[in-house]
């Protein structure tokens, strides 16, 4: 029955950023440089941590994965919105709209559970030092991972699920510049009562799911460090963590509020979406390459064997 519902309906129109070609001209080339730096910095970060010997450790490994999720996650929409920046006719169709609703969810939720792993490393290298290198071994890294794969696929399917459910009848013209479940809300014919609560279920379970780790992770972190003497000691130790902090509060603040935020056609829902599926996988590849000594170090030592 939902997929006759959907058949009536080949395409969905998107709305775009903007209709004034000057503006969607200038847009195009901000665009286009935002997802080149982001392709050229993640793909940077992932041949230093390959090439590098030193970085060959748990939280490098996890790093590695956080910027292959990044060029994923960006490639998901952004090439679509260059694209439709240059047409005059910004269509999607029904499967290709469905498919990226699963992608939309699949990749920022990865980066959620990845997150969450990546500060159960810090807890353990900070709190438990002797035990690190038996606690976070290769072979339970790799099993984390593909768990954070596992978890939100999972949750992408059911989020996909709910899409295929929705019975669209006459409206086409999505508000937004990419498909994503609360876009589709106000296109529907049916009672979408129920996919809405089980949205924001499954965006609070998953939200929380991820987070708390987190902050129990960085509770404990917290007290040890205020346990060490000395302030460089202190300084030091929590440099560990910053550019992970700043990555969560990136990802967090703008993601789950925005799937939290009642469906609307304000510029905030398109400000957030922007935030966390262009703008954050920009960011963090310079947030862990600034703030990082090693990371910083192995560039250097990479470049100097090419150039």
């Amino acid at each position: 029955m939902a997929w006759r519902n959907h058949s009536t309906i080949t395409e969905f129109i998107l709305i775009g950023l903007s209709d004034d070609p000057y503006i969607e001209a200038l847009l195009f080339v901000f665009f286009l440089g935002i997802y080149l730096l982001t392709v050229m910095g993640n793909l940077m970060m992932l041949l230093v941590i390959r090439a590098d010997s030193r970085l060959h450790t748990p939280m490098y490994f996890f790093l590695s994965n956080l910027s292959f999720l990044d060029v994923c996650f960006s490639s998901v929409t952004v090439p679509k919105l260059l694209k439709d920046l240059l047409s005059e006719k910004r269509t999607i169709s029904v499967e290709g709209c469905l498919t990226q609703v699963f992608f939309v969810f699949i990749t920022p939720g990865t980066e959620a559970f990845l997150l969450s792993v990546m500060a159960y490393d810090r807890y353990a290298a900070i709190c438990h030092p002797l035990l690190y290198g038996q606690v976070m071994s290769t072979q339970f890294c790799v099993k984390l991972v593909l768990i954070s794969w596992g978890l939100a696929c999972l949750n992408a399917f059911v989020i996909v699920l709910l899409a295929i459910n929705l019975d669209f009848c006459e409206a086409q013209t999505i508000h937004h510049y990419i498909c994503e479940l609360p876009s589709l809300f106000p296109l529907s014919c049916s009672d979408i009562s129920i996919s809405v609560d089980i949205l924001i279920c499954s965006i609070l379970l998953h939200g929380l799911g991820t987070f708390l780790p987190i902050f129990f992770s960085y509770a404990r972190i917290v007290s040890t460090i205020l346990s060490i003497s000395s302030t460089s000691g202190r300084s030091k130790t929590f440099s560990t963590c910053s550019s992970h902090l700043i990555a969560v509060t990136l990802f967090f603040g703008s993601g789950v509020i925005r799937y939290l935020m009642p469906t609307t056609d304000s510029s905030l829902v398109l400000l957030l979406s922007l935030q966390y599926s262009a703008v954050t996988p920009l960011l963090n590849p310079l947030i862990y390459s600034l703030k990082n000594k090693e990371v910083k170090a192995a560039v250097r030592r990479t470049l100097g064997k090419y150039f």
